[in-house]
């Protein structure tokens, strides 16, 4: 390969890979110049320049000038000799094209995929939290490959718990996917290229993009799609409490006075929420009023089940909620499901008692109270200036003993 023809396939690759040509151009000089200080065999490293018109390639050896100074190099736990002046020697072989030639495939390669995965990342690492369909390409038990667009791949984990605990679980446990299939999922991270922590299993061969279909600003994006007034700022959504798969619930408000939020979220007929519910394959989702006032906000978030009362103590942060016999068993849901969703919504500690176990309870205080009036009306009525009650027994017919008789 001659030196133009490098440099046409450095800038066609450049092109297609949308990578910046002189970003390719420098980490192949970096690249080659190690492979020419150990084909040459160099005392001193090396600096390899490529002319970016011609692609002409030069090889100069780093010769150090004057004398050297030491440092400590914690990562080694040594000291070491450093010269700050070096001189450069041209030690271009004749053969320098064919030499870079037989290297550069494999060197480009990397650089090529180092620099996607870079591009990759400043492209989308401002863009958590957004929306994205993409095609499923492949899965594997532990997570499945999502094309979100050419040349561009995100990763949704599913990893069992019992084998991988700790680790992400980000589908739906209803969920299976096919080859070819379109699905909406969340961008909820991007891995940094040049991060030097430690990788998971095989995550230098993974996409740097992960996504979730079980995050509950799934939700709230899916939302923002069908109901044009959450996307205008009319309607807000307030909080989202998820079990992915399985049941939703979603709290709204108004910013006009005028606008009927759960209405509008709803849609025609249900038309809109039916959308959202068709996307999360199922999933049932409860659209509930948000409110300022804490016992009316906990009251709509168990809904659909109606509330008798709600008392509110603050200083606890408990909410106890009266409901009829007949709506117990729904203000719960199946294994305490409805009233486990409405606590994480509204971030408030909920007891849900029916009004028959209240009614029990408020009859057994007036006998305890009435029984203790009783045995109190047995005793003398009178208080000394101390302040301390007479227990005298009182005399019959009368609230005061023989003593006190004259208080009558």
């Amino acid at each position: 390969m001659s030196s133009s023809e490098l440099i046409k396939a450095l800038q066609e690759l450049a092109h297609e890979r949308k990578i910046d040509e002189f970003y390719l151009i420098e980490k192949l000089e970096d690249s080659l110049a190690n492979s020419y200080q150990r084909i040459l065999d160099l005392e001193w490293d090396a600096r390899v320049t490529i002319d970016r018109q011609t692609g002409k390639i030069y090889v100069y050896e780093l010769v150090p000038v004057g004398e050297p100074h030491e440092e400590y190099d914690e990562e080694h736990d040594v000291t070491i000799e450093v010269y700050d002046e070096f001189e450069e020697r041209d030690v271009t072989p004749s053969d320098v094209s064919r030499i870079a030639a037989q290297n550069a495939k494999s060197v480009i390669n990397d650089i090529v995929r180092a620099a996607g995965r870079q591009s990759i990342y400043e492209e989308f690492s401002s863009r958590v939290g957004d929306l994205v369909t993409g095609t499923v390409l492949q899965g594997t038990p532990d997570f499945t490959i999502i094309k979100i667009r050419d040349g561009v791949e995100a990763e949704l984990p599913h990893y069992d718990q019992k084998r991988f605990p700790g680790e992400r679980n980000e589908r739906p446990s209803n969920e299976h996917y096919r080859h070819n299939q379109r699905i909406k999922v969340l961008i909820i991270d991007v891995r940094n290229p040049g991060n030097d922590a430690p990788k998971a299993r095989g995550e230098n061969h993974r996409p740097s993009i992960v996504v979730s279909r079980t995050h509950p600003d799934l939700i709230r994006r899916l939302f923002e799609i069908e109901v044009p007034e959450i996307y205008d700022g009319l309607v807000e959504v307030k909080s989202i409490a998820r079990e992915p798969g399985v049941r939703s619930k979603v709290a709204v408000a108004s910013r006009e006075a005028t606008l009927d939020p759960v209405g509008a979220c709803v849609g025609p007929k249900g038309s809109r929420v039916r959308m959202v519910v068709e996307e999360l394959r199922n999933e049932r989702v409860d659209v509930i009023q948000w409110s300022e006032d804490p016992a009316t906000y906990v009251g709509n978030a168990l809904s659909p089940a109606r509330v008798n009362s709600v008392t509110i103590d603050e200083e606890n942060h408990y909410a106890t909620v009266v409901v009829s016999d007949d709506q117990l068993s729904l203000a719960i849901g199946k294994e305490g499901q409805n009233a486990r969703l409405a606590a994480r919504l509204t971030g408030w500690h909920i007891d849900i008692k029916s009004a028959s176990f209240i009614g029990e309870s408020l009859v057994d205080e007036e006998t305890l109270l009435e029984d203790a009036v009783e045995e109190d009306d047995e005793f003398c009525a009178f208080v000394s200036e101390d302040g301390v009650r007479c227990r005298n027994h009182a005399r019959p017919g009368s609230r005061y003993c023989g003593i006190h008789a004259d208080n009558e």
